[in-house]
């Protein structure tokens, strides 16, 4: 069976965690003992998240010259090479000795006037309160938005078009390689005027990616892993109940935030319709009851309608 499993940000590095190589490599180590226990038998696409990392990137730029810092896809490229090294380690210190791994830095086409660049709503980087995003929101120009009890700094987002590797990483996949690609939803670049490819500062949803990868490689399944069990109704409520499963269209219906879980929903519901195979949404430590149908919220066509856990 071949598997992607998308990798959120926020689960490879918590909330409310020191953001520090220690912190992520933990949280990759626990993601990795999960996907070695899936690995044999199965061909692994890894895609993964990178908001926090990112934000964190950018803050040390503008520290050091913040005149001068690195723009967004560069910086995406940075944390690509970053958390593709670490997940090879990782996995590789788990799976026999002879399983190759490959990360590849993975450029994404999007259009230069998708109406996103309009209305940022993805979140990087840390968390602030309310007064420092204020202090911030004026002092850089940066567009924040309400993340729980807290603020992030939010980009525009971008629908993935095209993914220029797709032929690299379906010859790497066929001589059984873990790939390990589209970091953060890959390194967002445009057709200028003149025709050339060059970067462009927004950041694609890894989710959206990981979608349109698994309908251009025909993964026969698509794990969004995060750091929730599942997709919730009424979160936060005494009434809350996680959906065990649904068909895309009753799942889509409902109204889920657009800066975390609307994306994945959307995601996952597009992968569905498109191929016809099965996503789940869950967590990050539960993928190998995933792949056994025990855990998250699975989205299929044969469903009909909603069923609770």
């Amino acid at each position: 069976m071949r598997i992607t499993i998308a990798l959120g940000g926020n689960a490879l590095l918590r909330r409310g965690e020191v953001m520090n190589g220690d912190a992520q490599r933990a949280n990759i180590r626990i993601a990795c003992e999960q996907i070695a226990r899936v690995a044999p038998g199965n061909e692994l696409i890894i895609a993964h998240g990178n908001g926090p990392q990112v934000g964190l990137l950018a803050l040390q730029g503008a520290a050091y010259d913040e005149d001068n810092a690195f723009p967004l896809d560069v910086l995406g490229a940075e944390t690509e090479g970053m958390i593709g090294y670490m997940i090879e380690q990782e996995l590789g210190n788990l799976l026999p000795g002879d399983v190759p791994f490959a990360s590849l830095l993975t450029q994404v086409e999007v259009d230069a006037a998708d109406p996103a660049f309009a209305h940022p709503t993805k979140p990087i980087g840390p968390i602030y309160s309310k007064e420092e995003a204020s202090r911030l929101a004026e002092l850089k120009g940066w567009a924040m938005a309400k993340d729980g009890d807290h603020y992030r700094r939010v980009v525009p987002s971008p629908r993935p078009k095209r993914i220029f590797e797709i032929r690299p990483l379906r010859w790497l996949l066929e001589q059984g390689t873990v790939v390990i690609c589209a970091g953060g939803g890959g390194i967002p670049t445009v057709y200028a005027e003149d025709g050339k490819l060059q970067g462009i500062e927004a950041v694609i949803d890894k989710d959206m990616c990981s979608s349109l990868l698994s309908r251009e490689l025909a993964s026969d399944l698509l794990i969004i892993a995060t750091d929730v069990d599942g997709v919730y109704l009424e979160w936060g409520t005494p009434q809350s109940r996680r959906v065990a499963e649904a068909d895309p269209d009753s799942l889509e219906a409902l109204d889920f935030a657009s800066g975390s879980m609307g994306p994945k929903v959307q995601a996952a519901c597009e992968f569905v319709r498109a191929s016809g195979k099965t996503a789940v949404i869950g967590a990050l430590a539960d993928i190998e009851a995933i792949v056994a149908g025990r855990a998250g919220t699975r989205i299929t066509a044969e469903a009909q309608g909603l069923s609770f856990a």
